[in-house]
């Protein structure tokens, strides 16, 4: 079976102005707005070149006056929304990504490092949904995420 590994860095200016109209739109239809502390937490997962935890974005954003809780109840609704999803690391701890517009992919996970590595096989979701249809499922997501050990560590001793 052979991969295509998705980069998740290269997003172009349309598409983020895409994602910030989306999280407006659904700030606005719950009574809030677009505030300059939620653009920067939205801002840092766009630019980000590798999935982010709740703790980066509060770190990386800290010295701009961002909270540890406007974080958290930001990632919360840009869940909601549908604009980003959660990645459980190694350490357990959930890492997130902007999913607006993104084609299915899935992970590969390093127990070692916590490299979070994005792979297609678009012949493994084949097989997924002939079973799906063989069995009258109809499925509404899943979720392949793969534990092991990437390249670079798989050649270290120990």
């Amino acid at each position: 079976m052979r991969e295509l590994i998705v980069h998740g860095s290269g997003r172009d200016a349309e598409h983020a102005d895409k994602v910030v109209r989306v999280f407006t739109q659904h700030l606005a239809a719950n009574g809030l707005r677009l505030t300059g502390q939620r653009r920067l937490i939205l801002d840092q997962l766009l630019k980000a070149d590798h999935h982010l935890s709740q703790d980066e974005i509060y770190l990386a954003l800290r010295p701009r006056g961002v909270g540890r809780a406007t974080v958290f109840r930001t990632l919360k609704t840009l869940q909601e929304c549908g604009l980003i999803s959660p990645v459980i690391g190694r350490d357990g701890t959930s890492r997130f990504e902007v999913e607006l517009d993104r084609p299915h992919h899935d992970h590969l996970i390093c127990v070692q490092c916590g490299r979070i590595q994005e792979v297609r096989w678009p012949a493994l979701e084949r097989i997924q949904d002939e079973a799906c249809r063989k069995a009258g499922f109809t499925p509404k997501w899943h979720r392949h995420e793969v534990f092991g050990l990437c390249k670079e560590c798989a050649k270290k001793p120990g």
